[in-house]
């Protein structure tokens, strides 16, 4: 049985999705505070994080950061804040995906269950990532569309090994432009737009309505996830 941590502060929320998520087979535990995740997260070990970032005690960013100092579960963030910035500051400090309130249960149960998919994968040794007609063998950094072979830069082939490594998540500017270019210099997002431009060109039936690659306005991109049991 796989364990969720729900940190919240709202009192019916947490008393609507825990037997919800129970009878989805997930164990629940509750932490109305970001000290009291803080402390569950040090005493047991959970296969994921459902985190509101308005707690009474500390700022669930903080909580993210903290968290990432030492684990690598997946964290879902569940808030009502809208701004693009505070999404952005999330996925940045390493929460693995964003839900809006107020959100549909059928939506939660699904990123929940990509978030622990992506974590299997983080963990897996598969040197093989195939979704639609795109494979990539990472071993031999061969990509392919169908049967033919694709010629990317080494550029386009870190952003493509990044969205892939990240399947079914968000993944911001900022963490392309680390992931591809490093910490050395300052990357604008119209730098990492043009590069996800470049290899849409090469991947996509059309680059104008990827399949692929999906854009998440304001935020960074999404790549589909792997066609399941490759």
């Amino acid at each position: 049985m796989q364990r969720l941590l729900l940190v919240e502060d709202e009192a019916p929320i947490v008393q609507s999705l825990t037997p919800a998520l129970q009878a989805e087979g997930y164990a629940v535990t509750a932490a109305e505070r970001g000290a009291d995740a803080l402390a569950a997260m040090a005493m047991e070990g959970f296969d994921a994080v459902l985190l509101d970032l308005g707690l009474p005690d500390m700022d669930g960013k903080d909580v993210i950061a903290r968290i990432r100092e030492w684990s690598e579960v997946p964290i879902l963030v569940l808030s009502a804040r809208h701004l693009e910035a505070e999404k952005i500051a999330a996925l940045d400090l390493g929460a693995d995906d964003y839900v809006n309130k107020p959100f549909a249960m059928g939506e939660l149960l699904a990123r929940i269950r990509a978030v622990l998919r992506g974590r299997e994968r983080k963990f897996s040794s598969r040197s093989r990532f195939v979704a639609g007609p795109l494979s990539i063998d990472f071993s031999s950094r061969i990509v392919r569309i169908e049967d033919e072979v694709m010629h990317l830069t080494p550029r386009e082939y870190d952003l493509l090994r990044t969205l892939a490594l990240h399947a079914g998540r968000v993944v911001t500017h900022r963490q392309i432009a680390l992931a591809v270019w490093g910490g050395a210099e300052v990357v604008e997002a119209q730098v990492v737009r043009v590069l996800v431009a470049q290899l849409r060109q090469k991947l996509e039936a059309d680059s104008a309505r990827p399949r692929l690659i999906r854009t998440e306005q304001g935020l960074g991109y999404r790549m589909i996830e792997p066609d399941a049991g490759k």
